[in-house]
């Protein structure tokens, strides 16, 4: 009798937690409202045969329990309890698949007036490319990703020189149109997800896999991967803005093509040498970083990188925190630079400087921040070398102080906290790995001993070539 009760507890509670529960769908911001349907007729389903099971086994307890002068029968066979066992089953069974194959039937079949938005995944990053004047794609080819190419275009194929690159983890969509979303990895199964959207799908090595959907709200959505895809899995993010057709335009229209990027110039030394003069004074003559006034080493760094701090210390996305002193000191000399093309003269003058390691400030143990730089390496590289790929800078050979103060930053929030600072988010949650002090001091006295790997000089053209903040 007991355990009759307590199932029959059991049930109301759930039941009560089911409809008093804060954690619902978010709300609706696309057309997949069958979604939401198929999953209340889901909840309904096995809601119903929760409930009657339990109620079974509740009732079974109590009318079957023990007594001293009743024997039990045995009966192996009941045709009367097995039709109706089959037929109840399999009323249930059509209830959960039916709903869904008409849904996914109309989830693969794209409007005609859909246009389409190409979406990359990597380790650890998403970015996306729109079809230009001529509303076509161009080709693109696995084998012709590069740090120079990072979408893989084809540079023969003429449809591919209008088409607008968007290298940054945002997406803005217009709304109330239909966008078919082509989807593609560069490297492992990937998920792209937008939870208010009701609409997922896997990206595959080596295909084009697609959803499409109508964006029926304004507003800004989070991009997840949903797949685990390595150890930065949690980090790959990205956001999708939903905004009026106009707005959308302006948006678009600020992003080069591919016919854009490839004509870059590359950095010119010699121009970046007067553009120096101003950099020095805080970072030394030979980029050598001063501490005194809390300037680090920059001598080294990728072109690429320096490149995209300046943007970022430029628009705002760093140097803006009260905590950060020296941000806000560096962001009037970022100001001061009228385009990229100065940041990619600076970046390529940096690029000649003497590449002398680092002085060694921060004394802990090595040994134990070598287990704890495995995370780092991931996308620092084992070397700390930095990666292009990952958007990693190298840490190799830099000032230990700054590499140090920057890790407490990322944990404090200090950096990291703009929302267009996609890169420092993602450093923000995985500084989070490393819980104390302790583990911050170790791993970069590990960072110590690893051999400096010098930055070619020709970084300067990746750069320009790379990346449109």
């Amino acid at each position: 009798m007991v355990i009759a009760i307590v199932l029959i507890v059991l049930l109301v509670a759930s039941v009560v937690f089911y409809f008093v529960s804060p954690w619902h769908l978010t709300p609706l911001a696309s057309n997949w409202g069958a979604m939401d349907g198929t999953i209340d007729i889901t909840w309904a389903v096995t809601g119903l045969i929760f409930a009657a099971v339990n109620l079974f086994m509740a009732y079974a307890i109590i009318r079957y329990r023990y007594k001293r002068d009743r024997r039990s029968r045995y009966e192996p066979e009941n045709k009367k309890l097995e039709i109706w066992l089959t037929g109840v089953t399999t009323v249930g069974i059509a209830a959960l698949l039916a709903p869904g194959l008409f849904v996914w039937g109309a989830f693969v079949s794209v409007p005609e007036d859909a246009h389409e938005v190409e979406v990359v995944g990597q380790q650890w990053h998403w970015s996306f490319r729109f079809p230009g004047e001529d509303d076509e794609l161009g080709r693109v080819d696995a084998r012709l990703v590069s740090a120079d190419n990072p979408f893989g275009m084809d540079p023969d194929d003429p449809a591919g020189k209008d088409d607008v690159l968007v290298s940054s983890p945002r997406l803005v969509l217009p709304v109330d149109e239909p966008v078919q979303l082509l989807l593609r990895s560069k490297d492992v199964i990937h998920n792209f997800q937008v939870a208010q959207f009701r609409a997922k799908m896997d990206l595959l090595p080596g295909q084009v896999s697609y959803l499409w959907l109508t964006p029926t709200r304004t507003g800004e959505f989070e991009i997840l991967c949903a797949e685990l895809c390595g150890i930065a899995h949690f980090a790959m993010r990205g956001m999708v803005e939903v905004v009026k057709r106009p707005a959308f335009d302006k948006w678009l229209a600020s992003h080069p093509t591919y016919r854009e990027v490839a004509a870059r110039p590359d950095g010119d030394p010699q121009a970046g040498e007067a553009q120096f003069a101003a950099c020095a004074g805080c970072h030394g003559q030979q980029g050598q970083g001063n501490p005194a006034v809390e300037a680090p080493k920059i001598a080294g760094l990728e072109p690429w990188y320096l490149i995209r701090q300046l943007q970022k210390f430029k628009d705002g996305l760093r140097g803006t925190h009260k905590q950060d002193a020296p941000g806000q000191r560096m962001r009037p000399f970022a100001g001061r630079l009228p385009d990229r093309a100065a940041m990619a003269d600076i970046a390529a003058y940096v690029a000649t400087l003497p590449d002398n390691p680092a002085e060694e400030t921060v004394s802990a143990n090595a040994a134990r921040g070598e287990s704890l730089y495995r995370t780092c390496s991931a996308c620092h590289g084992p070397q700390g070398q930095g990666r292009r790929t990952t958007n990693a800078p190298r840490l190799a050979g830099m000032s230990d102080w700054y590499l140090l103060r920057q890790l407490e930053h990322f944990r404090q929030g200090v950096r990291g906290h703009h929302p267009e600072d996609f890169y420092g988010a993602q450093m923000a949650s995985m500084s989070e790995m490393l819980t104390d002090q302790r583990a911050v001091r170790d791993v970069i006295a590990y960072i110590d001993t690893l051999p400096p790997t010098p930055a070619k000089a020709g970084g300067a053209t990746l750069a320009g070539r790379n990346d449109d903040g």
